[in-house]
């Protein structure tokens, strides 16, 4: 049996979970990685640290509401998709439709018989007055914002608990590039291909687009 935890965190697909860490953790390794070993004081280190949660609030919480939008959007491009199948008279001209929906390939390949079996399963739902977020939506959204603020803890503690900060960043780094590569593998797995490359790709990449980030003020 699943718990109620591991449902809600279904409410987002693999993909979205990942993707939101590594931006959390990217927004966050852009703070950090301006830290100065050689002349940051306590005080200075606070006030990064400070920042890099700040700004990582302020983007999870952007991101909950994007996802409410593009997932109410898509929603309602669903909705007024089904409401086009159910009112065309011509079963040929829902077909069409339904094909134009589908990957090109499938769409050009699949038989009347097969989009007809289609279209009968599709009449059959039930369609609501409108299209409208769930309960579920909204916890998805929770998610977004808490998988955001939370990939910021794990590059932080290390300044927090280790005064040294030249011997802090080189923690705060390994744990980041670890986090990257555990994001990367989780990408690989899912995609089904090789995970430890897609990790090593993605430390990669991470390492790159900190880099730049702060290149460019970010």
């Amino acid at each position: 049996m699943k718990t109620e935890n591991e449902k809600r965190m279904q409410v987002l697909d693999p993909v979205d979970r990942v993707s939101e860490i590594i931006f959390g953790l990217i927004m966050a390794l852009t703070f950090t990685g301006t830290i100065s070993a050689a002349t940051a004081g306590r005080e200075e280190v606070r006030t990064v640290l400070y920042a890099a949660l700040g700004c990582n609030i302020a983007w999870g919480l952007v991101d909950a509401v994007m996802y409410l939008i593009r997932t109410l959007t898509e929603r309602t491009r669903k909705h007024t998709l089904l409401q086009r199948i159910r009112s065309v008279a011509d079963p040929s001209d829902a077909h069409a439709i339904i094909a134009g929906e589908l990957p090109a390939r499938l769409g050009a390949s699949i038989g009347a018989d097969s989009l007809e079996d289609m279209r009968q399963r599709l009449l059959a739902l039930p369609v609501p007055a409108r299209a409208r977020l769930s309960q579920d939506d909204y916890i998805g959204a929770l998610w977004v914002f808490l998988l955001v603020v939370l990939a910021t803890f794990p590059v932080v503690i290390p300044f927090i608990f280790i005064a040294e900060t030249a011997l802090a960043m080189r923690v705060s780094n390994a744990i980041a590039l670890l986090m990257l590569f555990a994001a990367g593998h989780a990408y690989g797995r899912h995609a089904g291909g090789v995970p430890w490359r897609s990790g090593l790709a993605m430390m990669a990449i991470g390492a790159a687009l900190v880099l730049a980030t702060i290149a460019l003020g970010g």
